[in-house]
């Protein structure tokens, strides 16, 4: 067969050639020829590989159609090898399939019209898992049509899927090698929580790409809580908030040790003489509110000056009384990174609503409360607004602060709730600000403290610098830049979701807290060492998917009664772990292939768009340097954003 150099049958150029026509001629003759493999077959991969040029390819949801951002990234996903195939290197270009995670899920809820993790359980988790199955390879013929068409030379014959049981081996193995070397935790901490997909994210899917971050108005409020001793006793401590549901678990007000603090006394907020205590430099934002006047001089109406340390080791009594008594709650306490940009200069603390303030309340020995269940609505003990979603409790919680404080002025009647005595809102307003959302619905998330697994970055962020020096990046201040500046501010990294369709969290704890004991396995011949049997579908194939991983249990060996049981926690894997194995679970590391591992490691080459400094990019190093201490990959190309006529991506 000739190769097609023209789309006509006369010697004559055509004055309207047929474009089409002729790539669609060429990608025939490329097919029937061969002419792709041939190319890598005709080049000898050398001693131990020296001759190879090894390319990543990023894994592609399959559950989606591909878009224009695929295609310029193809473009250069093709370029690259094949100008190191014409210099005579060997380039294998092996296609890889994202199959696990929310993208999966929710495909599937869509499909089934289901909307909630209950709605999963009582179909069977068995059952929704094949439906995930099904889905992440609705579009496989046309992104292999996609790819294809646009002249790019990729091998689909020996593509790699994060749902293969070998592929799923490798990952318990780089789990269990970062659980061994103390860099995988469990913990219960603050993150980013859509409460849509009932599952938290981690910090680094929030910077991704920019409109994760959405302009939102959200009511805000300044309260005023009741200090109950000192010569401050019966003031005001004002707190401002722009999440006002959070105040059902108000457990302390932070201040700053060298604010400037003023008492100011007036009778117009509430028609009685109170005394209002907040920062000197934001008395002025509220002249309004004190005088009646937006530009009345509130200067003179300050009684008493006093700095933060002043304010330290006072006690208050809460906006809302769910927690009266709590343990060692409801005092002032120090933190640097209270201000007076904006609010009070007094910030209240949820504790388990905000990552910094669960760093107070755990410094303080204040037990953080989460009276917020998976959906994000409020459970037990916050009865009036028990089943609603928290960010539409907002509202009514404003209406219940403005009876009481009508009631507490002048005994006006009004529906309070469970707000304090004495407690009074001082001003209401609309705030706009910029707002994480999720990244997968687009729903508002809440920042909420749940149990999680991590890796810990912090323990290794100098490691990771050094080598990020080792690769070249184009552009080239991308380096020292958004991908380096993101590394020195890592934060541990939560890698489990309690979710279904994903690589299992491979550890099993006892059941009876009176004997513990935490088993974590890295190979599927530790588990049937252990449990007997390997976990098996109803086909009887081995399968560490849920529900069947679920199953494996066994006595737990430490405990001399026989009674308590090992069982597996249910957390899978986040998605982003998974891909950020790829290196090495590709080829069933250390399984198998581990000699052609370790001469093909890291990769020569990379590319994908600028977001992946915060995603895919940032997991292979993280998991690399915490693995191998070298680099995934040596040279990588992060290209600019593909947007759309309406300007977004």
């Amino acid at each position: 067969m000739a190769y097609p150099k023209v789309s006509h049958l006369s010697s004559a150029v055509p004055s309207s050639p047929r474009f089409p026509a002729i790539e669609e001629a060429v990608l025939k003759y490329w097919a029937q020829d061969g002419t792709f493999q041939a190319s890598v077959e005709n080049r000898d991969a050398g001693e131990n590989g020296d001759n190879e040029f090894v390319f990543y390819d990023g894994p592609p949801f399959a559950n989606g159609l591909p878009h224009y951002g695929h295609l310029l990234t193809g473009y250069v996903k093709d370029v690259v090898p094949r100008y190191f195939t014409m210099k005579g290197r060997r380039v294998e270009r092996r296609f890889g399939w994202d199959t696990h995670g929310l993208p999966a899920e929710l495909e599937a809820m869509s499909q089934l019209g289901i909307k909630t993790t209950d709605e999963i359980r009582e179909m069977g988790i068995a059952a929704f898992n094949d439906k995930c199955r099904e889905s992440v390879f609705r579009y496989t013929n046309e992104w292999e049509d996609y790819v294809t068409r646009q002249a790019r030379w990729v091998d689909f014959d020996n593509d790699y899927k994060t749902l293969d049981l070998d592929y799923m081996e490798s990952v318990l193995w780089a789990f269990k090698q970062l659980h061994d070397k103390g860099l995988a935790y469990e913990g219960f901490r603050v993150l980013p929580y859509c409460w849509n997909d009932q599952t938290p994210l981690s910090n680094h899917e929030l910077r991704m790409d920019e409109d994760v971050y959405q302009v939102r108005q959200d009511p805000a409020v300044t309260v005023g809580c009741r200090i109950n001793d000192g010569e401050l006793a019966g003031a005001l401590a004002l707190i401002w908030t722009t999440t006002p549901w959070t105040l059902t678990c108000n457990l302390a007000i932070m201040v700053g040790e060298d604010i400037d603090y003023v008492v100011v006394e007036s009778s117009v907020p509430t028609g009685t003489s109170e005394r209002y205590v907040l920062a000197e430099a934001r008395m002025q934002a509220y002249a309004r509110e004190f005088t009646g006047d937006s530009k009345g001089d509130v200067s003179e109406l300050v009684v008493a000056r006093l700095k933060g340390t002043d304010l330290l080791g006072l006690t208050y009594t809460p906006p809302m009384s769910y927690y009266l008594g709590h343990e060692r709650a409801f005092r002032f306490v120090p933190a640097e990174f209270v201000t007076t940009t904006d609010g009070t200069g007094l910030v209240h603390t949820a504790g388990a609503f905000g990552e910094e303030d669960k760093q107070i309340t755990d410094r303080e020995g204040i037990e953080v409360v989460v009276p917020v269940g998976i959906d994000g609505a409020f459970t037990h003990p916050v009865t009036e607004y028990a089943g609603q979603l928290v960010l539409d409790a907002n509202l009514p919680i404003i209406d219940h602060l403005k009876a009481r404080t009508r009631l507490d002025a002048d005994g006006a009647s009004g529906e309070q709730g469970s707000i304090t005595d004495g407690t009074v809102v001082l001003r209401r307003e609309s705030y706009d600000h910029s707002y994480p959302h999720c990244w997968r619905c687009r729903e508002p998330l809440i920042y909420k403290a749940v149990s999680s697994w991590f890796v810990s970055t912090t323990k290794i962020r100098d490691e990771m610098l050094a080598l990020n020096q080792e690769i070249t990046w184009v552009p080239g201040h991308v380096k020292d830049g958004q991908f380096g500046k993101w590394l020195e501010n890592t934060r541990d990294w939560s890698i489990s979701r309690n979710r279904f369709w994903g690589s299992p969290i491979p550890v099993w704890k006892s059941d009876n807290p009176e004997y513990p004991r935490i088993d974590v396995y890295g190979s599927l011949a530790d588990i049937e060492r252990d449990f007997g049997e390997l976990p098996k579908n109803a086909n009887g194939e081995p399968d560490l998917h849920r529900p069947f991983v679920d199953d494996l249990t066994r006595p737990n060996p430490d405990d001399p009664t026989g009674q308590s049981t090992m069982r597996r926690v249910t957390d899978v894997f986040d998605c982003w772990f998974e891909s950020g194995s790829m290196s090495f679970a590709q080829v069933h590391y250390p399984f198998e292939n581990a000699d052609w591992f370790e001469h093909h490691f890291p990769g020569d080459f990379i590319v994908e768009y600028i977001g992946q400094t915060r995603g895919w990019f940032y997991t292979l190093h993280i998991l690399a340097t915490a693995l191998f201490n070298r680099p995934a990959f040596q040279s990588c190309v992060s290209h600019g954003i593909v947007l759309g006529n309406d300007g977004l991506k």
